[in-house]
């Protein structure tokens, strides 16, 4: 969420920000917020004056009975109840407003960083980095969702059967190369100085708010509603919000955690190869990796969490580029994004499989999550990447290492597995 005295402070700044993100009615919506804002002040500001001359007055109701003035003192009364009918009329306005001003604020996106480019499309994104050469595959290479079949992996009609569309059964080397994938992605994670913990996988409507997914996101989460619990989409939230209304010491800085949960995305699905086989699932496996950081070492934070994914993705002799994303095509939250995009080879074109982002203050001012300085109270940055998430990954490194023999097994993932070929 935006901290209001920075609009305040900066009305033309938000708006031209908001626009870089292609927020509609960008311009209404801040004069909105900043006339709710003056609106709010302005009824503190009678409530505190029309609470002080109660308080004045009920001590001189006091002196005047010590001194005999009775009827002054009745007539001060009567002035007093006055007051107080009118403090409650003025509680109940601020409150009215207060809630207004929260359920406005709240709709608003993050602002763009600066080095964000201009832009609404995928289209419009701009390549940053390029590692690794395109494999050579012959003429019969087979997509993923062929293999898995061929090689009795993963079974997608099975998974239909017991859930639904887009829940996979991983089955014999399949799993195994799940699990392999799991512990080394953590065991990265955990030398590179990260704290491995394992947080729930259903969050409370607190928690979905604190991370933004909530109230934007609601559609795209499955919703337990007799509990009022909803599944994760990302083990960013559970994570990120183990520090809600915290206030970090400043020798615990900076806090470094990494996850593994299942992921869970009602996206609404599409026909065609974009989305076939691994492409998109309801439910996958991720490790995340979550940084808390002072605002000032944020973005030095982002670029060694994108050297870290970078490591992971060449470890896996995948070819891959960086993406940043352009306004248009940013989350609602992040203040900038890297979109981590492997190759795939079959099908011959580049899968998203990580975003690394830095959110600013954005989710810290929602969370409520701070650090004192100087013996001051002040917003901390939240970072989080996909470290990484092993749909698209499976994909790319089944299509790209098919051979003849079977699939090879990168050798960084041999060790984890156990075998070298799937066979």
């Amino acid at each position: 969420m935006l901290q209001l005295n920075f609009i305040r402070e900066n009305r033309e700044l938000t708006i031209t920000g908001l626009e870089r993100k292609y927020f509609k009615g960008a311009t209404e919506a801040v004069d909105t917020i900043l006339g709710l804002d003056k609106q709010r002040r302005d009824t503190q500001s009678e409530l505190d004056a029309t609470l002080a001359q109660s308080n004045a007055l009920a001590k001189q109701i006091g002196q005047l009975m010590k001194e005999g003035k009775k009827e002054e003192a009745e007539a001060a009364k009567v002035q007093t109840s006055t007051l107080k009918v009118r403090a409650k009329s003025l509680e109940e306005s601020l409150k009215e407003v207060e809630e207004q001003l929260q359920a406005t604020l709240v709709l608003l996106p993050n602002l763009p960083h600066e080095s964000v480019p201009p832009g609404r499309t995928p289209e419009e994104n701009v390549e940053v980095y390029l590692w690794g050469e395109k494999p050579t595959l012959p003429e019969t290479a087979k997509p993923h969702w062929d293999l898995i079949e061929q090689y009795d992996i993963i079974d997608f009609k099975l998974g239909t059967k017991i859930t639904g569309a887009g829940f996979p059964v991983y089955k014999g080397q399949g799993a195994r190369i799940q699990r392999a994938m799991i512990q080394f992605f953590l065991d990265k994670a955990v030398e590179a100085g990260y704290m491995e913990v394992q947080p729930p996988i259903l969050i409370n409507a607190e928690s979905g708010f604190g991370t933004g997914q909530l109230p934007d996101k609601e559609g795209q989460m499955y919703h337990a509603t007799a509990d009022d619990l909803y599944l994760i989409p990302t083990a960013e939230v559970p994570i990120t919000n183990l520090y809600r209304d915290v206030i970090v010491a400043e020798s615990e800085l900076p806090i470094k955690n990494a996850g593994y949960t299942p992921c869970f995305r009602r996206e609404a699905g599409s026909w065609g190869a974009h989305v076939r086989g691994l492409n998109r699932l309801h439910q996958f496996d991720k490790v995340e990796i979550v940084q808390v950081r002072k605002p000032e070492e944020s973005y030095q934070a982002l670029d060694e969490m994108a050297e870290h994914v970078k490591g992971l993705l060449q470890a896996l002799e995948l070819p891959f580029r960086i993406i940043r994303l352009c306004g248009g095509d940013m989350g609602f939250t992040s203040a900038l994004t890297y979109d981590f995009e492997v190759w795939s080879g079959a099908q011959g074109r580049w899968l998203e499989c990580s975003s690394v982002s830095n959110f600013e203050t954005y989710q810290a001012n929602r969370l409520k999550l701070r650090y004192k300085t100087d013996g001051k109270t002040q917003l901390l940055h939240t970072l989080n990447g996909s470290a990484l998430a092993l749909p698209r990954i499976l994909a790319a490194l089944l299509e790209n290492n098919q051979t003849p023999e079977g699939i090879r097994i990168p050798k960084a993932l041999v060790p984890y597995c156990g075998f070298e070929m799937i066979k």
